[in-house]
C-alpha cells in the first residue's frame, strides 16, 4: 500500500470518527430550579439577592472527546494555529497534538487548559451558552442530598478533600463524581470551570459600572454558601477569578454549558 493510499485511508478513519462523535447524543442537562444567588462580597450599590430563573446545566463538563469534535470542525481554534488574543501558550498543553488528544487528556476527562474565549466559542457551536456565576453558584450551591449542601456532611467533605488534593497528571472522567441533588456531577471534586460573565472577585451588580475596575472574565467553582464569610472554598474561588484573563489556561480550569429554560406551555382545556 502506497504512502498516499495509507493517509488517505488515515484521513478517512478520523473524519468518520469525528463525524460519529458529533452525531452522539450529548451529555444531558439538567433543570436547575429558581433561586437566590447572595454574592460573598457586595458593596451598597449591590443588590443583597440576585434572584435566578431556573435553567438547563450540563450534567457533565464538557471532554476531551467534545472538545476534539469542536477544534476538528473549527480548524482556528487548533492548538497550532489558535491566536494569542484568545489563547495563551498553554492552551490544550496536554493534547498530543492538534487533533490528538492523547493518553494525557482520556477521551472522557474533562477538557483543560481552554480559555474564556474557546469555551465560549464551544458553548455556541453546541447551541449553548457558558453559565452565569449566579446560575453556577446556585448549581453548585446543591448537597449530595438536598438543594443547600452547607449542612451535608458528606458533600463539604469531599468538597474540601478535593481543594486539598494536588491536580493530577491524568484526571479521571468526566463521570466519575458523584452526582448532585440535581442530578449534575463534578461542580466540586474535578475541575474549576469558566463562567461566561465578566464579574471582579470582590463587586457584582451594578458595580460593574464603575470605570476603575478590572474587566477580566472568571470561573467558578467550590461555591458553596458563598455569603459566609468563614467558607474558605468561596474565598479561594473568589481568588482564583480575580487572578484570570479571558485568554488565560490552567491545568485544572475547565467548562460547561448552560441553555434558558424552555417555557412553560398552556395545556389545552
Amino acid at each position: 500500500m502506497s504512502l498516499r493510499t495509507l493517509i488517505l485511508c488515515y484521513t478517512f478513519a478520523l473524519s468518520s470518527a469525528v463525524a460519529a462523535l458529533g452525531a452522539a447524543d450529548p451529555a444531558p442537562m439538567r433543570p436547575i430550579p429558581a433561586g437566590v444567588y447572595v454574592p460573598l462580597l457586595r458593596t451598597t450599590k449591590d443588590a443583597a439577592q440576585v434572584p435566578v430563573a431556573s435553567f438547563l446545566l450540563d450534567a457533565l463538563p464538557v471532554t476531551n472527546a467534545e472538545f476534539l469534535a469542536f477544534v476538528t470542525a473549527n480548524p482556528k481554534w487548533r492548538r497550532s494555529v489558535v491566536s494569542p488574543l484568545f489563547a495563551d501558550s498553554s492552551y490544550l498543553e496536554t493534547w498530543a497534538g492538534d487533533l490528538e488528544p492523547g493518553p494525557r487528556a482520556p477521551a472522557n476527562a474533562p477538557v483543560v487548559r481552554v480559555s474564556w474565549f474557546a469555551a465560549r466559542a464551544y458553548a455556541r457551536w453546541a447551541g449553548k451558552r457558558l453559565p452565569t456565576t449566579a446560575e453556577w453558584e446556585l448549581a453548585a450551591a446543591a448537597g449530595y442530598t438536598r438543594p443547600d449542601g452547607r449542612n451535608d456532611e458528606a458533600f463539604t467533605r469531599d468538597l474540601y478533600a478535593w481543594l486539598a488534593r494536588p491536580v493530577p497528571a491524568v484526571l479521571p472522567a468526566a463521570d466519575s463524581a458523584r452526582p448532585d441533588y440535581h442530578g449534575v456531577r463534578g461542580l466540586h471534586g474535578l475541575v474549576w470551570e469558566w463562567v461566561d460573565d465578566f464579574n471582579t472577585a470582590l463587586v457584582t451588580g451594578e458595580s460593574r459600572a464603575d470605570t476603575g475596575l478590572d474587566r477580566d472574565l472568571f470561573c467558578g467553582a467550590g461555591a458553596v454558601g458563598a455569603k459566609d464569610t468563614s467558607d474558605y472554598a468561596a474565598f479561594m474561588r473568589q481568588a482564583l477569578r480575580s487572578s484570570l484573563q479571558a485568554n488565560n489556561t490552567t491545568t485544572s480550569l475547565g467548562f460547561r454549558c448552560a441553555r434558558d429554560a424552555e417555557p412553560a406551555t398552556a395545556s389545552t382545556p
